[in-house]
């Protein structure tokens, strides 16, 4: 008896042993993964922080350099910063809330709802989504000239207002996490499709807005060719158009351009964890919940 006691402890001892060491070794994975992760933004830090010699040197630099704050105010000198900042504040804050709206709307009309030619109208949807955007360049443009709005935030925004893979994101996230027990509730309740969007479907949705929130917000922000294109008048650029204007043919400043970048990328970095909070937020949330 004595015998099988000791042996079932030293098992017992040897699986929490096998244990530890397995998280141990997660642990060590997930660190490795976040540094190299981070040291992009790392890089770019130190880039930024340099000069264009410091760029150059054999072994390169690891550390951060004094220049930082010289680098950004040339960055402010050289081009309107502030100015493409605001614009593309606005488009991309404005964009994501169409998107997320109309994206939103119309997936919840097509998980929950039949009515003529859905599926051929979904499919015809997801054709859209397979089309490379650069296509759409030209017939885009002379769309918004024929509207007036070439060289205006409309065009920037308004053609962007709902897209294809937000629709279809949202749809299977509504199939899967919309009952439809709340529905019949809600129609039981008086409520027509409207209202059952915005108080039944809507918060429920919350994680996958997060998401596609995020996704288009960076998305906007980065935008580089639709604007370069459409945006005729240079006072009225974005800010990745902006900061293009940094590079040069001859004799480009690489420390100038990497400062300019590590500041536009700032802003973009701040929304990411605010909506990656609340993303992971509800998603433990309904785990718990389950």
């Amino acid at each position: 008896m004595a015998v099988e006691q000791r042996s079932t402890g030293s098992a017992g001892l040897a699986i929490g042993s096998g244990s530890r060491l397995s998280r141990t070794c997660v642990r060590a994975v997930l660190v490795l993964g976040v540094l190299v992760s981070l040291f992009p933004f790392y890089w770019l830090v130190v880039l930024a922080s340099g000069t264009t010699q410091d760029i150059y040197r054999y072994p390169p630099k690891l550390v951060p350099g004094p220049h930082l704050l010289d680098n950004m105010g040339r960055v402010l000198d050289t081009v309107d910063f502030f100015g493409s900042l605001f614009n593309t504040v606005v488009v991309a804050v404005l964009g994501t809330v169409l998107v997320l709206f109309f994206d939103s709307l119309a997936a919840f009309a097509f998980a929950k709802y039949e009515f003529p030619a859905k599926r051929f109208l979904f499919g015809m949807l997801l054709v859209t989504y397979m089309i490379p955007a650069q296509l759409s360049l030209v017939p885009q443009f002379v769309t918004m000239a024929a509207f007036g709005w070439a060289g205006s935030l409309k065009a920037l925004i308004i053609p962007g207002a709902a897209n294809a893979f937000g629709i279809f994101w949202m749809r299977q996230y509504a199939q899967n996490s919309l009952p439809d027990e709340l529905l019949d509730a809600g129609r039981i309740d008086g409520a027509g499709f409207f209202r059952l969007y915005w108080t039944v479907a809507l918060p429920l949705f919350r994680p996958a807005l997060a998401f596609l929130g995020i996704f288009t917000f960076i998305g906007l922000w980065n935008d580089y060719i639709w604007p370069l294109v459409v945006m005729i008048d240079p006072d009225r650029v974005t800010l990745q158009v902006a900061l293009a204007n940094l590079n040069v043919l001859y004799n480009t400043d690489y420390s100038l351009v990497m400062a300019g970048a590590l500041m536009s990328v700032v802003p973009l970095i701040v929304v990411f964890l605010i909506g990656a909070r609340h993303f992971l937020r509800d998603l433990a949330a309904g785990a718990m919940k389950m």
